[in-house]
């Protein structure tokens, strides 16, 4: 998956994996910024015997070991240190890998999937509406640029994410929301917003540039936040419905 920051990478990977798997929490992240010296590999799949930490088994062999049915998340993998790449190799060219206790473990039922900022300035560039295909040349270029050919051969698709539009928020604002009110849900609190007031979270979490993360602290700071704070001053007793507005450079909120 190559894009800018915020663009949905990591959402649609945890919504494959509860298509897939039936639970959004068959996903194992591993964050590849934590591989950038040599000496990480042995994280990956474990120290090998007589070392420190040779007991404890490794981040990817270990989690895919006791869970073979489950998306494997590489995040920003362009960080990793080249040596990690064998490692990926092995993975990618057999479905399996022996981790540092010998044991081979099996990835033929794992999806595996790596994201990458990669030519993320050439897609956040592009206008609202306009096509990647434009700029996919500049972004590839980059891509082949810093990854082996012999890596990039073993992956099955490489797709890229156009920067969010003004025009995408509606429905980014209603899983936001959808995951605020399930939250309410075993006080039997009903979160009832306005098409208005979902719109204002549009405008204000909304940035070209960082895609739908300041939607998210939008949410969290003018709905949960005082949300929160009603419910702890038992201003919001259960059992109730919240009805949300839109407010002068706020949320409206009252309890019926």
């Amino acid at each position: 998956f190559l894009g800018p920051t915020g663009v949905g990478k990591t959402e649609l990977t945890k919504a494959l994996a509860g298509f897939l798997f039936d639970d959004d929490t068959a996903m194992v992240r591993i964050d590849m910024s934590e591989f950038m010296e040599k000496h990480a590999v042995s994280r990956l799949i474990g120290a090998p015997p007589g070392y420190v930490g040779y007991d404890e088994g490794g981040v990817l062999t270990e989690a895919v070991r006791r869970r073979p049915y489950q998306v494997v998340l590489f995040d920003e993998v362009e960080k990793a240190h080249p040596d990690v790449f064998n490692v990926l190799l092995q993975v990618l060219d057999d479905g399996r890998l022996t981790d540092g206790q010998g044991r081979q473990v099996d990835f033929t039922n794992t999806l595996i999937i790596l994201t990458s900022n990669l030519g993320s300035a050439y897609l956040a560039g592009l206008d609202e509406g306009q096509d990647v295909s434009v700029v996919e040349p500049q972004v590839m270029e980059q891509v082949r640029a810093h990854f082996r050919p012999e890596f990039l051969n073993r992956l099955d698709e490489i797709i890229l994410f156009h920067r969010l539009g003004q025009d995408h928020m509606a429905p980014i604002v209603e899983i936001q929301v959808g995951r605020v009110a399930s939250l309410l849900k075993d006080r039997k609190i009903v979160l009832d917003l306005t098409e208005a007031a979902k719109r204002w979270l549009g405008r204000v979490g909304y940035d070209p540039v960082y895609g739908a993360r300041p939607l998210k602290r939008a949410v969290q700071r003018y709905l949960q936040d005082p949300l929160a704070e009603k419910l702890l001053g038992g201003e919001i007793p259960d059992g109730c419905t919240v009805h949300i507005d839109e407010g002068d450079g706020a949320l409206a909120m009252t309890v019926g």
